[in-house]
């Protein structure tokens, strides 16, 4: 739900596909903002340099943005998908604690990812062999491909395999193949969106789980995490997760450029206990080059959620199917 504003009205251009209408583009660019609707009555904006570009798919409204504050900006369905000064700490936090609580991960499956940052993240894993990325649109990897220059060698790196599809299709045909690690890096569970059937807990209990060799983990980005936002999904994902595995980590960070602190939450049939100490000891000889965000103790402060939010998790009953999905504060491009 992303809307371009131009308040002095000088304009003679427009440009389509953010939040699926048409906005004044020109005039003078030192007064362009971006705005987010986030809730109904709270909104989100920041002031834009220039709109690099705008596109749109079957599936979803694409544009990128290059932003006062937080340099690049990717917009997908109106809503804030990574921003260029803080998609590592996004990134970092959702590859870097499962890969570092398998004991050799070697091969990785990754659903969506189009933008190409998470596979940067886990090729810069040394134990590394094979990462299969599939994202149901060829538009925004094509897009991301083109326009973020900061993934180009992740994309060109000879063990990354890029496949176009569904991932629920795409892992339903590997059935003879299985991973060390999965990766949900999808899309916000939003009304009519493409991702949220991707949630459900038929999906992990018959299509992940199954596809996970002995002692893998499945990891995936589990929506807005706050003290006020954290029911919209994350709780419920989390919840759903106990039910088809034993033993379930969530935790969380602050992303500026999100406006709110933001949830992944990591699954395994293995324990998932590894100290900071162990954990650093394993980024120390298995990670190029250093993180810029996560280190061992930053993982266990993000794991140590708020009594709020622990307390609600601990309550929380909901468990996400297809008939029963809850979807955060937006729309999707078929809503």
């Amino acid at each position: 739900m992303g809307e371009i504003a131009l308040p002095n009205g000088n304009s003679n251009g427009t440009i389509s596909g953010v939040n699926g209408q048409s906005h004044s583009l020109n005039g003078y660019r030192k007064s362009c903002w971006y705005e987010e609707e986030i809730e109904e009555d709270l909104r989100w904006c920041f002031a834009l340099n220039s709109i690099l570009h705008t596109g749109a798919s079957q599936y979803q409204d694409i544009a990128l943005l290059d932003t006062k504050p937080f340099g690049k900006a990717l917009v997908i369905d109106g809503k804030l998908q990574s921003a260029e000064i803080d998609e590592f700490i996004y990134h970092e936090c959702l590859v870097h604690p499962a890969l570092l609580h398998h004991l050799n991960p070697k091969n990785v499956f990754i659903m969506g990812g189009g933008e190409g940052s998470t596979a940067r993240e886990l090729l810069r894993h040394k134990t590394i062999d094979k990462v299969v990325m599939c994202d149901i649109d060829e538009e925004v990897v094509n897009f991301c491909k083109s326009y973020l220059v900061v993934n180009k060698e992740a994309f060109r790196d000879m063990r990354l395999e890029v496949i176009i599809n569904d991932a629920r299709a795409e892992l339903e045909a590997r059935d003879e193949e299985s991973y060390d690690v999965i990766v949900g890096d999808l899309a916000d569970p939003i009304d009519g969106g493409p991702c949220y059937k991707l949630y459900t807990k038929s999906f992990y209990e018959f299509i992940v789980k199954p596809r996970l060799k002995k002692g893998g983990i499945f990891v995936t980005q589990a929506g807005p995490a706050g003290i006020f936002s954290h029911t919209e999904v994350f709780s419920c994902i989390y919840n759903t997760l106990r039910q088809v595995f034993k033993y379930v980590v969530p935790y969380s960070a602050h992303i500026p450029s999100y406006a709110d602190i933001w949830g992944w939450v990591m699954a395994s049939d293995s324990p998932l206990d590894l100290s900071a100490e162990e954990l650093d000891l394993r980024m120390r000889y298995r990670i190029k080059g250093e993180n810029r965000y996560l280190d061992g103790k930053t993982f266990t402060s993000a794991s140590t959620l708020s009594k709020t939010v622990r307390k609600s998790l601990n309550n929380e009953t909901h468990v996400y199917t297809e008939e029963t999905a809850r979807f955060i504060y937006g729309h999707g491009k078929h809503a």
